[in-house]
């Protein structure tokens, strides 16, 4: 008997000690977790192999190769031209080092040029013809607007450079009227990022709801259309929401500071704003927080630029839905090899998308 009651005593102070001994381990998950909703994903591993890419950019990776797959021949060293739409804009400077990134990896030369202004249409004409005249086998453009690069598609190919088509359309019934035509597409699904974008505004007013507006950027831009199209169809839908409101901010910060401004004036008891790009949606930021309404509001943008990132981690903006650029122009560069190479492509390729929040931006940490 006494043997028995040793054996229990002994066994009693292990389990004690076991459980102390776990207690650092317990408290550390328990305070990691107070903050988080169990909605949202689980913060991503480092990733130590892969120069510590972040593991988001990894998966979309994937899963836009997987619809280009077979890949390219490498080290080819073919030439290939990339027309922006300005380089005033983060936005398109980040595409611009995603691009040659790209041609370093995979090995071929490329010459990454703009118009000067997001809404110089005929400047990024004359530069487009300035790049068929010169020796590219292939040309990936972004418009400005659906149609003013059709003359210059026309001209590629006369001289068969391939053309892709990266973003906002170029209008294919216009170039084929022109005798013209595009071969191939790479872009995001614009009408989702709105969509993506109006919900998430909508959830986070919840059941009080409350007056809502868009700032487009230049009027009929496809980017511009597409997100207004989404978030609108959102807000329409909603019950809790109305929208008061639908301005261009023509991509321009000082622009759609202005536009904010007299938003709130008009409606001092706005409570969200969906921006169609990020540099739009900083600046009404700007705007609510001079007004003294910054608190009361829900603003949402578009494009994850750095400096949203860095805004939405100190809560200056509540969310902004993106892509990958890197990835992208990746993408786009593989696009252009596959079909000098002859290699069949398919109809349209399309950029997963994300949307970033307070609640989880720490899983986006290195995303590019």
């Amino acid at each position: 008997m006494k043997r028995k009651n040793m054996i229990a005593v002994l066994l009693s102070i292990f389990m004690l000690l076991s459980i102390f001994g776990c207690g650092g381990e317990f408290q550390d998950r328990a305070s990691s977790d107070v903050s988080q909703d169990d909605s949202l994903p689980d913060l991503p591993e480092s990733l130590e192999d892969d120069n510590d890419r972040n593991v988001k950019v990894l998966e979309i990776e994937k899963e836009l190769m997987d619809q280009l797959e077979p890949m390219p021949e490498k080290n080819t060293g073919q030439n290939i031209g990339a027309l922006l739409i300005t380089l005033a804009n983060p936005f398109w400077v980040a595409m611009k080092e995603a691009y040659e990134k790209a041609a370093d990896e995979m090995g071929v030369e490329i010459e990454v040029m703009a118009a000067p202004t997001e809404g110089d249409t005929r400047s990024q004409l004359e530069t487009l013809e300035a790049m068929v005249a010169k020796d590219f086998e292939a040309l990936i453009v972004s418009p400005i607007e659906p149609f003013n690069l059709v003359p210059g598609v026309v001209k590629a190919n006369e001289k068969d450079i391939k053309v892709i088509n990266l973003g906002p359309p170029i209008d294919k019934d216009a170039v084929a009227e022109a005798g013209g035509h595009l071969d191939g597409r790479i872009t995001v699904d614009f009408e989702d990022q709105g969509v993506m974008g109006g919900e998430y505004i909508v959830e986070r007013l919840g059941d009080q709801g409350g007056k809502v507006a868009i700032i487009q950027g230049i009027p009929g831009a496809g980017q511009s259309e597409g997100r207004t199209a989404g978030a609108k169809k959102v807000f329409d839908n909603s019950e809790k929401v109305d929208l008061v409101s639908v301005q261009p901010g023509n991509w321009d910060r000082n622009t759609a500071y202005n536009v904010a401004t007299n938003l709130i004036q008009a409606h001092p008891d706005l409570k969200g704003i969906f921006s169609c790009n990020d540099v739009m949606a900083l600046a009404a930021a700007d705007a609510m927080k001079a007004a003294g309404k910054r608190d009361e509001m829900v603003i949402v943008g578009v494009d994850f630029i750095p400096e949203a990132q860095e805004a939405i981690k100190d809560g200056k903006l509540d969310a902004s839905v993106g892509y990958s650029m890197e990835v992208y122009g990746k993408a786009a560069v593989v696009l252009a090899m596959k079909i000098i190479q002859g290699h069949d492509i398919p109809d349209k390729v399309y950029s997963p998308l994300i949307i970033a929040h307070q609640k989880n931006i720490d899983d986006f940490d290195g995303f590019k």
